[in-house]
């Protein structure tokens, strides 16, 4: 009688990644992966018609390119309280309450009449798509299993770059015959079927479990409200903070400019400070220096790029669209490439080591100025590599804070860093104004990378947090024992992992 040893091995072994996702956490995927798509398609529609919308409302390019950064604006409010939200009352509902308020915003642009009515209209967009990155990015990251995080954050964040496709692909047909408006107006059909794929999803599984057995609700924002002169302080900081930011981006605030953007940041430290109290309010402020730094070399390219396209090397219409192809496939690839390698290697060392390798493309890639095909792949190498390692980054934020806080650390820290997405287009193209703009381009990403390399490879901000605390946890969504790869995520991570009193 033959011998069976490989069948008693076979037991041992674990299955497929694929298959220890159930179909249920496959859904969750799904869900959110559409309302990603959204938010990409919707969000991009601005770069893709600046030109369009300048010569319409007679704007200059640093003016045009601050309607980019209006979106960024209220990114840290609409974080911030739609993140408290999940926090409270459940992810799935701050989920449809984001794609209604981008969406709702994205339909008002296409009736703007003036500058100052489609700026307001970015406002609303930036608040649903704050909403959005916070509670969806949660919602997955707590849905799949504990060793498939990465890979879950990586697929989640490429339904971004797949939007960014779309958009590109219907701009050629669109704007050519119809006109930027008509680009705004198509934005809002695909709402209902986001709306209709997340009807019926169960909550997440982390928030569920650690809600049923408290069997309280988090207050995320208590301290900001605990006795009455603290809250209404707090108010009067978001006002300013709102004021300030908008008088940045608009010419309202011409002149001064550095005075109301100190302000703004002093008012959001100050939100820092009071969320991390005592201990943990260095782990905020460097995470969101972090996070800003990333926006800041990533978003010159993505805001104007098209721009640099039409511009500088005469692109048309459908040219431009086969570039932006290129691109965001490169990114969607990115995302996925990001995912397996940070499941591997860890979430730091991915994102390091990914974006070390992605400065071997920038400077090549505007030195191209004939060749369509020899760009088109020097950008697919430059956005897999500095574009797509993103894609892990709601992980690597998220991992540093516990459940019952996650959702709005998480939309607080990245969307107030996403200012740096509010700087970076009018930064490069004033950069331009004494270079080229593919220079500027070019300067901007390297060195900026350069930077986010040493704050993420290096672990700034849990070795700065652990100069007040030493029991600061490096990885919230990596368990104790989850294998090697998880361990390489978590790093240093110290304790428990439970929350501790500030």
């Amino acid at each position: 009688m033959r011998a069976r040893p490989a069948k008693g091995r076979n037991r041992g072994r674990r299955p497929p990644w694929y298959r220890q996702v159930t179909p249920r956490q496959w859904k969750a995927m799904l869900a959110a992966w559409v309302g990603y798509l959204l938010d990409g398609f919707d969000f991009v529609l601005i770069t893709l018609v600046l030109t369009e919308i300048a010569d319409t409302f007679a704007l200059s390019t640093a003016g045009a390119a601050s309607l980019v950064s209006g979106a960024f604006v209220t990114r840290w409010l609409g974080g911030a309280l739609l993140g408290a939200a999940g926090d409270r009352y459940g992810r799935k509902a701050a989920m449809i309450a984001s794609i209604l308020l981008y969406s709702l915003g994205t339909f008002a642009c296409g009736f703007a009449w003036d500058y100052t009515s489609l700026f307001a209209a970015r406002l609303v967009i930036g608040m649903g798509m704050a909403g959005e990155y916070s509670a969806s990015a949660t919602y997955v990251l707590e849905s799949w299993p504990a060793p498939l995080r990465n890979r879950a954050s990586g697929f989640l964040i490429s339904g971004y770059a797949g939007g960014t496709v779309l958009a590109a692909q219907l701009y050629q047909w669109v704007v050519p015959h119809w006109g930027w408006r008509w680009m705004f107006w198509i934005g809002v059909l695909p709402v209902l079927v986001a709306l209709w794929v997340r009807r019926s999803l169960p909550e997440a599984g982390d928030w569920s479990s650690e809600v049923g057995a408290a069997g309280v609700r988090p207050r995320p924002f208590g301290p900001l409200f605990a006795g009455r002169a603290r809250r209404r302080l707090n108010v009067l900081l978001a006002a300013v903070a709102s004021a300030a930011l908008f008088c940045v981006f608009t010419p309202a605030g011409a002149g001064h400019t550095p005075w109301l953007a100190a302000l703004a940041a002093l008012c959001l430290t100050a939100f820092a400070v009071q969320l991390g109290g005592r201990r943990g309010w260095v782990l905020y402020v460097s995470l969101t220096l972090t996070v800003f730094c990333a926006f800041l070399y990533s978003w010159p390219v993505q805001a104007l790029l098209p721009t640099y396209l039409k511009t500088e090397l005469g692109y048309a219409p459908a040219q431009v669209a086969d570039v932006m192809f290129y691109a965001g496939f490169g990114t969607m690839a990115g995302c996925w490439l990001a995912g397996f390698v940070g499941d591997r290697f860890g979430t730091r060392r991915a994102y390091a080591g990914t974006l070390l390798l992605s400065l071997v493309f920038v400077f090549p890639v505007f030195a191209v100025q004939d060749s369509l095909v020899a760009l088109g792949v020097l950008l697919f190498g430059l956005l897999a590599l500095g574009q797509g390692i993103s894609g892990i980054l709601p992980k690597y934020i998220a991992g540093h804070f516990p459940t019952a806080v996650r959702a709005a650390s998480l939309g607080f820290v990245y969307n107030v860093g996403a200012l740096g997405g509010a700087v970076a287009p009018v930064l490069g193209a004033r950069l331009a104004e004494g270079m080229t703009l593919g220079r500027a381009l070019a300067v901007l990403t390297f060195g900026l990378t350069l930077v986010v390399i040493v704050l993420v490879g290096g672990d700034v901000p849990v070795r700065l947090a652990r100069l007040l605390d030493r029991e600061t946890v490096g990885d919230h969504l990596v368990p104790a024992g989850a294998g090697a790869g998880a361990e390489a995520g978590a790093g240093t991570a110290r304790g428990s992992g439970r929350q501790r009193p500030k």
